[in-house]
């Protein structure tokens, strides 16, 4: 089979997963809106619970002022009713059809992304990662793999629409605005830090696109638990932000560590194919400027005052400046590490 066969299955594969991922995203979508509504209807039975129990102490301080009245010249007894009637406690939420769905959608759809990375990989005889169409190929095949590896350790469903929209966007991007056909590399890309550099690079963005969703989600579960109005009823089914906030800073410094690899590994490239460690080439100042963001944030997130809304704001600004690095940079500013193919 020729290169252009692979490669034309490449994008074949690719669409597939999109196709696939959509379902999931649907899905999750759903499993929201179930949220939702399981978080309404606990409300609703938990003031129902707490109206019988203002009912059950009231009957009981009338039918006590009776009994204080006429029990000692009558005999009577009075009888009071429980009191203990226990305020609404929902049960830990099992998944919902929609959310299986949506997990074995996604899985589904990594299996045919995989497939379709593999396809260019062989059609390119090289690792399918030079350029933008490939980082963006590979990287959202990781941002899945990670997210769904990290759940089996930790329950993360409830972020899967988020997983999914993000995702497909940046496929979707990569497949359509940024796909090139497969060329030679130039000589500074022909390296086995290619592999290593670029792989660990597109791995650390996974970790931090995932820290960055629960930053999001911990901003707003904050306000709502420090705010009189409930606000959107589903976040009632989602950890609490003291949670969210603990899970995005332990994602976010695995990230910060291959990150850290990343700027190590991409100096010591640097020095092999250009005879210097660093030379303020603009993608070489970003990725340094991301690395220092995550630092911030990560001893923001040890200095107790910087706990909470503040530090997962650095958080998802960190992510932000990962997108721009990716985009704009590799877009519109030239330097020696031009490789968007476009």
């Amino acid at each position: 089979m020729s290169p252009a066969d692979l490669s034309t299955y490449c994008l074949y594969a690719a669409y597939s997963a999109i196709g696939i991922y959509v379902i999931s995203f649907i899905a999750f979508a759903l499993d929201l809106a179930k949220r939702s509504g399981d978080a309404q209807v606990a409300a609703t039975a938990a003031l129902k619970a707490q109206a019988r129990q203002l009912t059950g102490q009231a009957q009981a301080e009338a039918a006590g002022s009776v009994a204080s009245v006429g029990g000692s010249s009558s005999g009577g007894v009075a009888v009071l009713e429980r009191t203990d009637v226990p305020v609404f406690d929902a049960p830990q939420r099992r998944s919902s059809k929609f959310e299986r769905i949506g997990m074995s959608m996604m899985t589904l759809g990594l299996l045919v992304h995989i497939v379709s990375v593999v396809l260019r990989g062989l059609a390119a005889g090289r690792v399918p990662w030079a350029n933008m169409f490939e980082f963006g190929l590979t990287g959202t095949a990781l941002i899945v793999a990670v997210f769904l590896i990290v759940n089996l350790l930790v329950d993360l469903r409830y972020l899967g629409a988020y997983v999914m929209g993000l995702n497909l966007i940046l496929l979707g991007v990569a497949v359509v605005n940024f796909y090139v056909a497969v060329s030679p590399l130039v000589p500074a890309l022909q390296s086995y830090w290619l592999v290593i550099h670029v792989f660990v690079a597109c791995l650390g963005t996974a970790f931090f696109a995932i820290a960055g969703g629960l930053s999001a989600a911990q901003i707003v579960q904050a306000r709502r638990e420090t705010s009189k109005n409930a606000g959107i009823k589903l976040f009632d089914t989602l950890p609490g932000a003291d949670r969210l906030e603990d899970l995005a800073y332990r994602i976010a410094l695995v990230g910060f560590v291959l990150w850290t690899f990343t700027l190590i590994a991409g100096a010591v490239w640097a020095e092999k194919a250009w005879g210097r460690y660093w030379g303020w080439d603009t993608k070489e100042v970003w990725t340094f400027i991301i690395w220092v963001i995550y630092a911030g944030y990560i001893h923001a997130r040890a200095t107790r005052g910087w706990r909470g809304a503040r530090s997962s704001w650095l958080s998802i600004v960190g992510f932000a400046a990962v997108m721009f690095n990716f985009s704009v940079v590799n877009l519109f500013f030239k330097g020696l590490h031009a490789y968007s193919g476009l």
